[in-house]
């Protein structure tokens, strides 16, 4: 048949559905025979990686009826991708699809056909949640779709009942304007075109469909809670935040944050009696935790050039220091830790490092300070839980009693002791391994085409990290350095805290203690609320210096703000002195950064 005389294509996703698709496909051309003239149409089945019989059916189908054509895929697409593959092949003008469990009766057909057809419409859709339509579900995947269409109402501001009913068509053009914004390649495919079409002013129908369901629900964790729940927030993100999140927008909003948390603290703490404790600081103690820390540099640059061999760069150990003091500089300065883009910006200006490796190299220094923080906290908690005064921090933090908070702290202590341990031991065996480890265990909690893509992201995050693990020597010594350059992080809270004149603890309690605040304060700094993270280090340490010791909190606020000052005053002087060294200018070098890192194309960073 030739494509010329096509009017209306019609696609059938289609995954492993030997047992369905030639009566799905024989009940669609006759649906469509009844009120369209016989060459003026085509169905076209989108099998998306099938390892069933579902593509042999196809082909055959396909040899016996002009009007059946097959799009075949060796690999996953996902439903989104599927569909996006298979409208390009189609020839008509009004391109429809339709679940092939064909769950909303056919006679809805031609009004779905007719909408777009018409000329009326540019997207329709049918809807299970109209006043009219018929449907029956199961509870759960009743309270699934009310709750997803809820939320997708009330965040990104659409109009429709039913998002992801599987029974839509479309105009061509308008679709095709439409998928040159549309991210989702998956599940959320359905629900991001609708919500486009509206806000780009298309003329949308919305319909009752009578519907029935076949077969088990397919609510999925992974797709539907993650997934699904991260789409919508993304969307909602692209449309009410970023237009307006502008650098001087970031900037500002940082610096509230941080203005509001000291004003907060002015007004639940009795300041001067803060600074009076700070005050009396020893400062021969402080200069020397300021000494220590300086010494932390030359590690995380030494580590930083380690990393970048493994990648295939060789470069010296002091522009790799500059080039990290720089980065973290710019995480003082500017909010959403927007540094990091700066270093991947720094090594490709002045040494033609590419950005994707940049990307990676900084993608593997995180993941080795978050494990070897985690590791750290892990460890000590399981020796306070040992000892017996992780009870004592449970019953200070949470006011539990004495023996509820004992089997509080060892379930934490435990946890979180696992969890450090089982992440190196996954890491670095999924790098000796030529299994697919990450991929297995996403998909033993789901089987949905979603788990692809989560596993996917997943892989290549890890992958970063399994370019160093594949080396043995390299990892440890990355780890190694990662260790020392924490555990000076924690001697210099040391050293501060002992500078406090009313400080008398056990070397024991005070190392333990140290390295348990300093670890979890580092981790609160994760979270990207505040330049620096100003106000998130000085509220964890001081919880676990003040819950696990006799230090009054007057102390442990007065010494986490003078270790964070300590920290903060260093990496400024050596990032302002890396600057001027390395003739970066910070604002330039932050929004280059992040300007790549926001539209990364693997195919392009290399230019």
């Amino acid at each position: 048949m030739s494509g010329g005389s096509v009017e209306v294509s019609v696609v059938l996703p289609a995954y492993n559905e030997e047992a369905t698709i030639e009566n799905t496909v024989e009940t669609t051309l006759d649906t469509l025979e009844s009120f369209l003239p016989s060459n003026t149409f085509e169905v076209i089945v989108a099998e998306d990686g099938c390892d069933d019989r579902t593509p042999e059916i196809a082909d055959r189908m396909a040899a016996e009826d002009e009007r059946v054509r097959h799009f075949h895929s060796d690999e996953r697409l996902g439903r989104g991708g599927a569909l996006n593959a298979a409208f390009e092949a189609a020839h008509g003008d009004t391109l429809v699809y339709f679940d092939t469990d064909l769950a909303t009766d056919m006679k809805h057909l031609e009004e779905l056909v007719e909408s777009i057809r018409s000329g009326d419409y540019d997207v329709a859709t049918g809807s299970r949640w109209m006043p009219g339509e018929e449907a029956s579900r199961p509870a759960k995947r009743d309270v699934a779709s009310r709750g997803f269409n809820g939320l997708t109402r009330l965040f990104l501001g659409s109009e429709m009942r039913d998002h992801q009913c599987g029974f839509k068509a479309f105009d061509r053009a308008a679709l095709f304007d439409l998928l040159a914004d549309v991210e989702d390649e998956h599940w959320f495919w359905d629900t991001e075109v609708l919500v486009r079409a509206q806000r780009r002013g298309y003329d949308v129908k919305e319909f009752a469909v009578d519907w029935t369901p076949k077969g088990d629900t397919k609510v999925d964790l992974v797709r539907d809670v993650f997934g699904m729940g991260s789409q919508i927030l993304r969307c909602w993100w692209e449309f009410a935040v970023q237009p307006r999140a502008t650098r001087r927008v970031s900037m500002a909003v940082g610096v509230l944050l941080t203005v509001v948390a000291v004003a907060l603290m002015t007004v639940y703490l009795p300041v001067e009696r803060v600074l009076a404790e700070m005050s009396s600081a020893n400062p021969l103690l402080v200069g020397a935790a300021a000494v220590v820390y300086v010494l932390s540099w030359p590690l995380r640059g030494a580590r930083y050039r380690d990393i970048l061999e493994e990648l295939g760069y060789t470069e010296s150990l002091g522009f790799l220091t500059g080039a990290v003091f720089v980065s973290q500089t710019g995480n003082l300065v500017f909010p959403a830790r927007a540094g990091d883009a700066v270093r991947a910006y720094v090594v490709k200006a002045r040494r033609g490092i590419p950005y994707p490796t940049g990307f990676a190299s900084l993608a593997v220094e995180r993941v080795f300070d978050l494990l070897t923080i985690t590791v750290m906290a892990g460890t000590v908690l399981l020796g306070l839980t040992i000892s017996g005064e992780a009870a004592q921090l449970v019953e200070a933090v949470t006011g539990a009693k004495e023996g509820e908070a004992a089997r509080m702290a060892v379930a934490v202590a435990g946890g979180v002791g696992a969890a450090a341990i089982a992440a190196v031991v996954a890491i670095v065996a999924s790098a000796r391994s030529d299994r697919n480890l990450v991929r297995g265990v996403v998909q033993y909690v789901s089987t949905d085409s979603y788990a692809d893509y989560v596993a996917g992201i997943v892989e290549q995050f890890v992958g970063d990290v399994q370019t160093v693990a594949n080396d043995r020597e390299a990892f440890f010594r990355v780890g190694a350095s990662s260790l020392a350059i924490w555990s000076l992080d924690v001697v210099t809270a040391l050293l501060v805290l002992v500078a406090f004149p009313s400080v008398s603890l056990a070397p024991v309690t005070l190392v333990t203690v140290g390295f348990f605040a300093v670890s979890v304060g580092n981790l609160a700094k994760v979270l990207p609320l505040s330049p620096g993270g100003v106000g998130l280090y000085e509220a964890a340490f001081t919880v676990f210096v003040w819950g696990l010791t006799p230090i009054g909190w007057e102390i442990a606020v007065g010494a986490a703000i003078l270790d964070h000052a300590v920290k903060n005053v260093v990496t400024l002087v050596g990032g302002v002195g890396s600057m001027f060294s390395l003739n970066v200018s910070l604002t330039t070098a932050v929004e280059e950064g992040t300007d790549v890192a926001a539209n990364s194309d693997p195919a392009s960073l290399d230019d």
